[in-house]
């Protein structure tokens, strides 16, 4: 097992202008944008790598592993992690590489089910919880001690359906990161949805542009026509967080149910949503990697995969209550029809903002008073590049 109390991690800075990143600090309505060389840089993308991104990010679904056996590699960037369900039913995470030569367990981004983990070069055989079961040839090996020579481990947690893990193993509590965002997801059920579909995208963008774009809605009355039909973009709020997200909500027009083209929904509302939540959607960072949009009636996510500063990867996936699915004539084409439109609205307007940046004479400009939610991502940011 991984004890995760006996590191403690230090940041150094990121290789940014100290007094440039002191300006996104200043208080809202006087401060900045990031740098702009945060967003064009492979610099600061490689120290985000392993300051931001080997910290607690998420993975998938646990559904991804589902039974005893199963196993499934996710990419860390340059390196990767190995997901298995163990034989009592619990995740463990592994790095992805043998304890022998190095060789990858499982090629990144596949899934297996097996009774062992085996590399698949010289047959090293693993249990499912690590231990080094057979080296070929080593038996007759004086000394060779196989406790010595169990998989590297890694914090990992299930938490209401998706898996999150540290590949530092210095992150601290996974109930720190969340913080208070316990409180706003439970209620959603959200462990129990079915993800049904899943869509991919590859956006010509730094990621932080993607989650800065999704953090207000001063640009929607401009480029979301089919949003503001349901939703108000002026409604709701930002909330002031604790641990390491950021979030807001808005609202749902009179006689909309949800967020589709005409406002209608195929599926059902979630039990155990109370009146506000049946009428209010909210849009959620855990940082650094995962947004979640709760529907009344549908959880929408975006999982972000930065493949260089300016090239990001998106898995889009939409999940329904499992009452939603037994409906016989459901068709979850109403909630993701909207959303690919929305989607792909917004990637059209990251990618100018990318290309705007690279404009020689271009500053980092101010915030409008509705991009309170980015000034709190864009802040937080700013001290962890500080080495906060």
């Amino acid at each position: 097992m991984f004890n995760q109390s006996v590191l403690q991690k230090v940041v150094p800075p990121a290789p940014l202008d100290r007094a440039e990143l002191e300006h996104s600090l200043q208080p809202f309505g006087l401060s900045r944008m990031l740098p702009k060389a945060a967003y064009l840089d492979p610099a600061v993308l490689a120290w985000e790598r392993t300051q931001i991104f080997a910290g607690w990010i998420c993975l998938g679904r646990s559904s991804d592993v589902p039974d005893s056996g199963s196993m499934r590699t996710y990419s860390l960037g340059t390196s990767s992690a190995l997901v298995v369900r163990d034989a009592t039913g619990t995740v463990r995470a592994f790095e992805n590489a043998c304890r022998h030569r190095g060789h990858e367990l499982l090629p990144c981004g596949e899934s297996a089910q097996r009774r062992a983990i085996v590399c698949p070069y010289h047959a090293w055989t693993y249990d499912l919880d690590g231990a080094l079961r057979g080296a070929p040839s080593f038996t007759r090996t004086e000394g060779f001690d196989k406790s010595a020579h169990a998989l590297n481990a890694l914090p990992v947690v299930e938490w209401h359906g998706w898996l999150f893990a540290d590949p530092s193993g210095t992150s601290g509590d996974f109930s720190d990161h969340v913080g208070e965002l316990e409180d706003i997801v439970a209620s959603y059920d959200a462990g129990a949805l079915r993800t049904v579909v899943t869509h991919e995208y590859d956006v010509a963008a730094n990621w932080k542009i993607v989650v800065e774009n999704y953090q207000e809605c001063y640009h929607c009355s401009m480029i979301h026509p089919e949003l503001t039909r349901v939703s108000p973009p002026k409604s709701g709020e930002n909330l002031h967080t604790e641990g390491d997200w950021v979030g807001g909500w808005m609202e749902l027009r009179e006689g909309a149910d949800t967020m589709s083209l005409d406002g209608t929904s195929g599926g059902v509302v979630m039990a155990r949503l109370d009146e506000q939540e049946q009428r209010t959607v909210m849009y959620l960072v855990m940082l650094p990697n995962l947004l979640i949009s709760l529907h009344p009636d549908y959880v929408m996510t975006h999982l972000l995969t930065p493949k260089t500063p300016e090239l990001t990867h998106i898995q889009c996936s939409w999940a329904f209550p499992p009452e939603a699915l037994e409906l016989p004539d459901f068709d979850p084409s109403y909630a993701v029809d909207f959303w690919d439109l929305t989607n792909r609205q917004d990637w059209a307007a990251c990618e100018s903002v990318q290309r705007g940046m690279h404009s020689p004479r271009h500053t980092p400009g101010p915030l409008a008073p509705e991009e309170d939610g980015v000034y709190q991502f864009v802040s937080k940011m700013a001290r962890r590049y500080l080495g906060g």
